[in-house]
């Protein structure tokens, strides 16, 4: 709500109160952070107002269980003559069927309105209505009708369907459904998710004499569609097997869906079993009104999990003390309902109640939880007030509090005012000063201070210190708390072993990774398979994090969305297309190719690999995507040349999608970069802190650099440089030294000083030893090429040796300029020298000046003629194949091979994708996809 705040400010700020997609705009975030008091004032001021603003406001109130008011905003959005849109039905066809009889009564009013407008709405409106229809009437016809009258039905059209029928216990009808779904939704590979298998799940345990068979066959389909381990459907499956008196599918249900004691578990389902039939017993007797039992009741149901009979329990306690307050704060935040139990526990301070150390170590974790800082200062104050302070547990609760949100100094000074530690204490402490970056060395500090103060570690400790080595990428210490781990007999802990094989997997040391990970054998759970996979690819050994995932796939193991999107990131960092698309098979066999996750990370993968087209069907059908799946796209166009296609899809993630955010804007502005709209790309820099309250990070203003340089504005790029609010990083300067390359030295003053604070910041880096002598290079200033190389000799660097590669059938094949090291190179210089007279009589002409060695004209011609990304294209072509022509390059393509490439897509009539170190070229019947802007 503050950050809500913070924008509309901003817009008055700037003069944009009267802009209607503003204003829209920011009801819209008034709505998702439910501050609708605001939202409704600003609705109320608007001048100007369109179909959209109606639609917000009546979702807002919809969606804040205010059904009358948003069917009233309805009735006056039709009487000011707006035209009627998705949106703002759906929501009041909501409203309706949240209101009862008279709800109903206006829904039926809303329908007739739909008919009789004439306009085509989509499947939005229709689901909504079968919804209403379905829950609104005994009858299921009206539901039915409007469902058979959908041209195009998609998942949710049946699964609104399905579940009327299954609200009414119709077993047939709604397995005839299913089984109709299945065969008309085949074309548009329609795939039950978890509310269809709520659904079915109802329906199922709703036949008595065939409901136990139905089960066994959902299940069979659950697992094979890979949601068992989802929350709503484990439960269902349990439930309606537990009502059918199948305990043993349960029981194993319940082994698979949860990871942890299984008895554990099923003592809790008896013991809310037994606790309820007590609770009746209680009331039948006329004890529920004794404070003590309705608090042992709070306390038991809360300890069982089901919350809501703790707060009914509650709710109609006639007399409450503080132990009731404290239990129900407790159980709340215990169940995860943190503002809740924050609230409970300022409704207990408002009755006159004194805060108690039980009180307060549940609020401060709540706080903790939501990240609500300053309300967990405000409580740490009255605890101070009160002397709880003192309290070993409250003292805990505050370190939690301040270590989770990154306040270390407030930790430590807790920590050093506490009369006397416990375990906990400094853990919490080490744990603190794992998760900081900077000041990780202190952890192992305070772990040898809690060992001289006589503590013994405990399996949370070592995870911690072991956090700690990793990010040191200290193998050496990783190794000595694994001794330490071995003398205190907790080392065939899971928890441990994940830990680490972490810890080694990130220092390097992958054969330690492996032995324990042998060793683990059948204790070996998702975290252990992820952190060996991490560590093959961490240690660039994707070939064994690839196969470690065919051994998981063959032995039956189940794969989550981290592993697969850890993997496709890892082919995604190397181009390596065949491996992903391999991953990618085993997604769709693992039913998760429309995970989230894992189809934003299937559209930045093929965006990396140089398959635009693959990214960009994929993200169309995408059925949710995130701000990860907007950014993926959209840099994937700028880095293929499309700067118009990621500005147009910008446009519509502002209309349709989640806010963006900083890596959005990286996006937007290579787009712009790549493009030459130097206009466009400052207003979009503006707007990120005018428009979106976001502050320009280094990358941002790196972007703008490049854009101008590429632009040939390089006296503007200093002018940029000195109003920066932040000092330049070596890769602002790297961008800057880069232009004045391309620039053939014009200002060559500004890229001896981007060089000068270059060697400062990185005097080991060789790209920037290279790259002012290319610019020296450029313009023909060969003493000072000499002075460069020099430098970088006596600095004692290396460059990078210039190399390309392309990936074929037998394998990677990897070549340097002038190469003569591969086995078939008499063929390779044969099509090479072809391809040479084909160009020049196709009006070639090589472009000498990007030889940047002081040599004769003719030797620059032959230095030229033989660069690695032209022998691996002649390698290709030796190959019969009319595919197109795929090469990878680790430095940036020069101009005349840029050039070279042009002409040999015509000659040979294919499609040739280069992918340098900036960017992705497509090469097609003599055009390049960058507009020879690059």
């Amino acid at each position: 709500s503050k950050d809500a705040k913070l924008f509309h400010l901003q817009i008055l700020k700037h003069g944009f109160a009267y802009d209607v997609f503003l204003c829209n705009t920011l009801i819209n975030v008034y709505v998702r952070v439910g501050d609708l008091a605001s939202a409704s004032k600003l609705f109320d001021e608007m001048p100007d107002r369109n179909s959209v603003s109606w639609a917000c406001i009546v979702s807002g109130y919809t969606h804040k269980g205010m059904s009358n008011e948003a069917c009233k905003m309805f009735k006056e959005m039709v009487r000011a003559g707006f035209l009627l849109n998705r949106y703002a039905l759906g929501s009041v066809l909501r409203a309706c069927q949240e209101c009862g009889p008279s709800g109903f009564k206006f829904g039926m009013q809303v329908h007739c309105l739909v008919l009789k407008s004439n306009q085509t709405f989509d499947g939005l409106v229709s689901n909504v209505l079968i919804a209403m229809y379905g829950s609104c009437l005994e009858s299921t016809d009206c539901a039915r009708r409007i469902f058979e009258e959908i041209e195009t039905r998609d998942l949710i059209s049946w699964n609104s369907i399905i579940s009327v029928y299954s609200q009414r216990g119709d077993t047939i009808s709604v397995f005839k459904l299913f089984s109709r779904m299945q065969r008309e939704g085949f074309r548009y590979s329609l795939k039950p998710n978890e509310y269809t298998f709520g659904s079915l799940i109802t329906a199922a345990y709703s036949s008595v004499l065939s409901g136990s068979y139905l089960l066994q066959q959902i299940l069979a389909m659950v697992k094979k569609a890979g949601l068992l381990s989802d929350l709503y459907v484990g439960s269902a499956l349990v439930s309606g097997f537990a009502r059918l008196g199948n305990f043993y599918y349960a029981r194993k249900i319940f082994e698979q869906m949860i990871q942890k004691n299984v008895v554990s578990m099923n003592g809790l389902m008896e013991g809310r079993r037994k606790g309820k039939e007590v609770h009746g017993y209680l009331i039948r007797s006329g004890l529920f009104d004794m404070v003590a039992v309705g608090n042992g009741l709070v306390n038991m149901y809360a300890k069982c999990g089901t919350i809501d009979d703790s707060r009914s329990v509650f709710r109609f306690m006639i007399g409450k003390d503080s132990v009731s307050w404290n239990t129900m704060i407790s159980g709340l935040d215990q169940n995860g309902c943190y503002e809740e139990a924050i609230m409970n526990f300022c409704a207990m301070r408002r009755d006159g109640l004194m805060s108690s150390n039980f009180s307060l170590i549940s609020t401060l974790s709540s706080c903790a939880s939501l990240g609500w800082i300053m309300l967990g200062q405000q409580i740490h104050g009255e605890g101070l007030k009160l002397g709880l302070d003192s309290d070993v547990s409250v003292s805990n609760a505050l370190l939690s509090l301040y270590a989770d949100a990154g306040y270390l100094s407030r930790c430590l000074k807790v920590f050093f005012l506490m009369p006397e530690h416990d375990q906990v204490s400094w853990n919490s402490v080490i744990g603190a000063f794992a998760d900081s970056e900077a000041l990780v060395s202190e952890a192992v500090k305070y772990y040898l201070d809690m060992r001289r103060a006589g503590w013994s570690p405990n399996g949370v400790t070592f995870i911690n210190i072991l956090a700690a080595a990793s990010s040191f990428s200290m193998g050496k210490l990783g190794h000595q708390v694994h001794a330490q781990v071995i003398k205190y007999n907790v080392a065939n802990e899971t928890t441990i072993e994940n830990a680490l094989l972490s810890c080694y997997g990130k220092c390097g040391e992958m054969d330690d990774c492996e032995k324990i990970f042998a060793r683990m054998s059948e204790r070996r759970d998702e975290v252990s398979w992820n952190s060996m996979i991490s560590g093959y690819i961490h240690n660039e050994l994707l070939p064994k994090a690839m196969n470690l995932v065919w051994f998981m796939m063959q032995r039956g193991q189940r794969l989550d969305h981290f592993t697969f999107a850890t993997v496709l990131s890892a082919c995604a960092s190397v181009a390596t297309l065949e491996r992903g698309m391999e991953v990618h098979a085993c997604g769709v066999r693992a039913c998760l190719e429309f995970d989230v996750v894992i189809g934003s990370a299937l559209v930045d993968m093929y965006s990396k690999c140089g398959r635009i087209d693959y990214a960009s069907r994929f993200f169309d059908l995408m059925p949710v995507r995130n701000v990860y799946s907007w950014n993926s796209m959209i840099s994937g166009y700028a880095r293929h040349g499309h700067g118009d296609k990621a500005l147009t899809l910008f446009s519509q993630m502002k209309l349709d999608g989640p806010l963006p955010d900083h890596v959005t804007f990286v996006g937007v502005l290579s787009a712009c970069s790549h493009a030459g709209l130097v206009d466009e790309g400052f207003k979009h820099f503006k707007s990120m802190s005018q428009v979106y309250g976001l502050i320009p990070q280094l990358e941002q203003f790196s972007c703008m650099v490049d854009l101008l340089g590429r632009a040939g504005e390089l006296d503007k790029i200093e002018e940029f440089i000195n109003k920066m609010p932040i000092t330049p990083n070596s890769l602002i300067w790297r961008t800057v030294l880069g232009a004045c390359c391309r620039a053939n030295c014009r200002k060559t003053e500004l890229g001896r000083k981007a060089a000068n604070m270059l060697f400062e910041m990185e005097p080991q880096n060789a790209v920037n030893y290279v790259l002012l002598a290319n610019m020296y290079a450029s313009g023909g200033k060969w003493e000072d090429v000499a002075k460069a190389r020099k430098a970088m000799k006596e600095a004692e660097v290396k460059k990078e040796a210039g190399c390309s590669w392309v990936t074929m059938k037998d394998g990677v094949h990897v070549f340097v300029a002038g190469d003569e090291s591969h086995p078939e190179k008499d063929l390779i210089y044969e099509k090479l020298k072809e391809l040479n007279q084909k160009m020049r009589d196709a009006g070639y002409v090589p472009q000498t000046k990007f030889a940047l060695f002081d040599l004769e004209p003719e030797s620059k011609e032959d230095l030229v003629s033989y660069h690695s990304e032209k022998i691996a294209v002649a390698f290709v072509l030796t190959r019969n194949s009319k595919l197109p022509i795929r090469i990878m390059k680790n430095l940036r393509v020069c101009g005349d091979c840029h050039s070279a490439f042009k002409f040999i897509s015509k000659i040979v009539g294919r499609e040739i994708v280069l992918r340098d170190s900036n960017r992705f070229h497509h090469f097609n019947d003599g055009k390049c996809s960058c507009g020879d802007y690059w």
